[in-house]
């Protein structure tokens, strides 16, 4: 059970990256008539957070698939938890605030991964009868 925790919400923060890099081109357009430089900027950042999306999913995933009872492993799921929160809340004042469905998904589905690793995590503290 604590594994599939681990895996879904590494699937999710995935597909979601994934999801960021096909409407790139539709958002830089969404803008409306700004300078070469401002395009590119965007572009960059929209497609920085994708990858940094697929970055993290991946990472939950093999870190759950190859050692996740290790002191590293609670360490690195920590810290993704902390990446993940931290761009929900981003994402909370500034995409939430914009009259776009998926902006408004961004913070619901980082924390709900992140609350996926820290349930998982309390599960395995709790199933191994000592912290690790």
């Amino acid at each position: 059970m604590k594994k599939t925790l681990f895996y879904i919400s590494g699937a999710m923060t995935l597909v979601w990256g994934i999801s960021h890099l096909f409407p790139t081109s539709g958002v830089v357009e969404g803008f409306g008539d700004i300078s070469s430089d401002n395009k590119l900027i965007i572009t960059m950042e929209w497609i920085t957070e994708g990858f940094a999306l697929i970055f993290l999913g991946v990472l939950t995933i093999l870190v759950t698939r190859t050692d996740m009872e290790s002191k590293l492993s609670r360490n690195i799921f920590i810290l993704i938890s902390v990446m993940l929160i931290s761009m929900a809340v981003l994402s909370l004042y500034t995409g939430f605030r914009v009259n776009f469905l998926p902006y408004k998904l961004c913070p619901i589905i980082f924390s709900f991964s992140a609350i996926l690793i820290i349930i998982g995590m309390i599960l395995r503290v709790n199933s191994s009868g000592m912290k690790k």
